[in-house]
């Protein structure tokens, strides 16, 4: 049977809530002010936990784009002047976590290198989430394997085999493995969500789903199917500057989307079949043959 992990004391698995995380991202845009509104959408809209991205652009940033000139709402600057604007360093973290406390609201992050996960572990964070662009880094998955604390591994653009890799060094952690395709947006013949459920045999941890399409409709069928967590890019306006914005949900969207689930996951039942209490008059009065 597929083990539980667990996020801050509250149980990812099979026959727990669906934990709900609202991928707050850099949708931020390098704004405090812009995270603290989304955090408070995702903590209203009954969210489990908001999520960040950590980089340290010196090492993240490829050499050959660091001097690409780029249109910015700051004016033409360099990609590397770009991704250091908008990167939170210390003094945000601890804003967000002072926030988190204050909605009693899970947060952690991506940390896309080696660095920012030791800069995240400062604030101990309860996960771990590693980005689908990161599978194949070693360096940084031994890292975060080094936490021993719950991951949550995304498969986008990833092989079996690339994704078998990753699952070898991460040995020391609690796993749990988001189905995922890296399209922004998906369309829906490439969302794969059967694919949750083949992870879940394969690697026995809990899966989940981290989608980028447009809609709710997928997101609550990997509910249907089997899914322990879901993970959702959001916004506070979709016509934003930013790469994510256009594939993020609205606070209306992310409100719909929570209450669906729940819907969703107590329509499920325990899959014993009975007769309820309500069908019983029911049927008394329909049935010609008892």
């Amino acid at each position: 049977m597929t083990k539980s992990v667990q996020v801050n004391g509250k149980l990812i698995g099979p026959n727990s809530p669906v934990y709900v995380i609202a991928e707050i991202g850099i949708n931020h845009n390098g704004d405090i002010e812009i995270a603290k509104k989304l955090m408070d959408v995702a903590a209203q809209s009954g969210c489990d936990a908001v999520k960040f991205q950590k980089r340290t652009p010196e090492i993240c940033v490829p050499e050959d784009q660091k001097s690409v000139q780029r249109e910015t709402p700051w004016g033409t600057m360099t990609y590397f002047d770009y991704k250091k604007r908008i990167e939170f360093e210390d003094s945000e973290f601890k804003i967000i976590d002072t926030h988190a406390k204050k909605l009693n609201i899970d947060w952690f992050a991506s940390p896309w290198d080696v660095p920012s996960v030791d800069f995240l572990e400062k604030f101990e964070v309860p996960c771990h989430k590693i980005a689908s662009a990161c599978v194949t880094d070693t360096e940084l998955l031994s890292a975060i394997n080094q936490t021993k604390k719950t991951t949550i591994l995304s498969t986008g653009m990833s092989s079996i085999d690339e994704i078998d890799k990753a699952v070898a060094t991460l040995v020391d952690v609690p796993l749990a493995i988001a189905q995922s395709t890296s399209t922004y947006p998906c369309v829906a013949s490439e969302l794969n969500l059967r694919a949750l459920i083949s992870l879940a045999e394969r690697y026995n941890v809990p899966t989940g789903y981290s989608g980028h399409e447009h809609g709710l409709q997928a997101t609550i069928a990997a509910v249907a199917l089997g899914a322990t967590f879901i993970e959702r890019h959001i916004t506070l306006d979709r016509s934003m500057w930013g790469t994510d914005h256009s594939a993020s949900l609205e606070p209306a969207g992310l409100q719909r989307l929570v209450r669906d689930i729940r819907i969703v996951e107590e329509a499920l039942g325990d899959g014993v079949k009975q007769v309820y209490p309500s069908e019983i008059p029911v049927r008394a009065k329909l049935r010609r043959v008892l």
